[in-house]
């Protein structure tokens, strides 16, 4: 039996590689997002719009999650294995004493 070897472009962008014993498929964007081979082994990709790799899965049930702020720079990254790295800018508010301790629920004396 013949098979095909070779590549083939839809109108979309999206691309098929097919190798001897494997395939990857390609968006629109050159990023690879699928790969899989004659051991069934796999791996499947996603991108966020700078090209950053921010999901990644493969066959053996291992995945990570990740996420880059405007410069690039990995902000938040997340494993199956349970590594979680959190860099995200938390969020800030001013507030007086008296704010503070209204939202905390507790009673304010000034002491001077």
């Amino acid at each position: 039996m013949k098979m095909f070897i070779g590549q083939i472009e839809w109108k979309d962008g999206y691309k098929l590689v097919v190798g001897n014993y494997y395939f990857k498929v390609f968006d629109s964007n050159g990023n690879e997002i699928y790969y899989e081979n004659s051991n069934n082994r796999w791996y499947k990709q996603e991108y966020d719009s700078n090209g950053n790799v921010i999901y990644y899965e493969d066959s053996n049930k291992y995945w990570i999650k990740q996420e880059y702020d405007s410069n690039g720079n990995e902000i938040y990254y997340e494993s199956s294995k349970g590594k979680i790295i959190d860099n995200r800018p938390k969020p800030t508010k001013e507030m007086t004493v008296q704010e503070i301790c209204d939202e905390l629920g507790y009673n304010v004396k000034v002491v001077k």
